[in-house]
């Protein structure tokens, strides 16, 4: 699951990357709002965790022109003030949800897995299929009851498709939102992360649409 940070705060920036890329997400930062509302409307994010106190432009006005744009992505906002008005403000604006600062990194990752839970219609944090149990919270696997030792990449891969269960996901999506935005997006190395998988989880819980990507059944 692929996240945007629009955060300008550098030792906030690498505490919250380092939280979320060991949940196996991929997170872009920027650092001021100008940039933001640019990332924000031309890349594929799952969802944005974005700071109202920005320079060049702040978060509200940002989070204002993506919903005017139709930008639908899932936004978490951060602010330093506690006053209740600009909480007001940042949900009126778009918002999914906020956090005030200085808040606990662990209910930051709660608050993420809880919107992105959402945002794929999976309200259960475990994913059981089969033999298969899958920890989102975690990113912990097991096969009947024995962990199974999955990569940054696998685990990402797997994430993505559970997240979106009962829907096909072409090579060229699961690239999109598994990399990073200067990272290396070769959409052909998809397949060998899903052979991977299928080698260690079983050949049945990801399925092949000839041609066109691969799903994991609702059923």
């Amino acid at each position: 699951m692929r996240i945007l940070l629009a955060e300008d705060e550098p030792q906030l920036c690498t505490q919250i990357k380092t939280l979320l890329n060991a949940e196996g997400r991929v997170v872009d930062v920027v650092n001021d709002g100008v940039e933001a509302h640019f990332m924000g409307s031309t890349e594929p994010y799952d969802m944005i965790i974005l700071d109202i106190g920005l320079p060049e432009r702040d978060g509200i006005s940002v989070l204002r022109e993506w919903r005017k744009e139709g930008v639908k992505t899932p936004v978490l906002i951060l602010t330093a003030r506690d006053g209740w008005s600009e909480r007001v403000d940042g949900l009126d604006a778009g918002a999914d949800d906020y956090m005030t600062k200085p808040f606990h990194m662990s209910e930051l990752a709660a608050r993420v897995r809880a919107i992105l839970r959402r945002q794929g219609g999976y309200v259960n944090p475990v994913f059981e299929k089969d033999d298969v149990v899958f920890d989102t919270r975690s990113g912990r696997v097991t096969i009947n009851g024995l962990p199974v030792d999955l990569t940054a990449q696998e685990v990402a891969v797997l994430s993505y498709l559970v997240h979106n269960t009962g829907r096909m996901i072409s090579r060229t999506e699961l690239s999109d939102h598994i990399y990073e935005y200067d990272g290396d997006r070769d959409s052909n190395t998809i397949a060998v992360f899903v052979t991977r998988l299928r080698k260690k989880l079983g050949p049945n819980l990801i399925t092949t649409i000839r041609g066109r990507g691969y799903m994991i059944d609702a059923a």
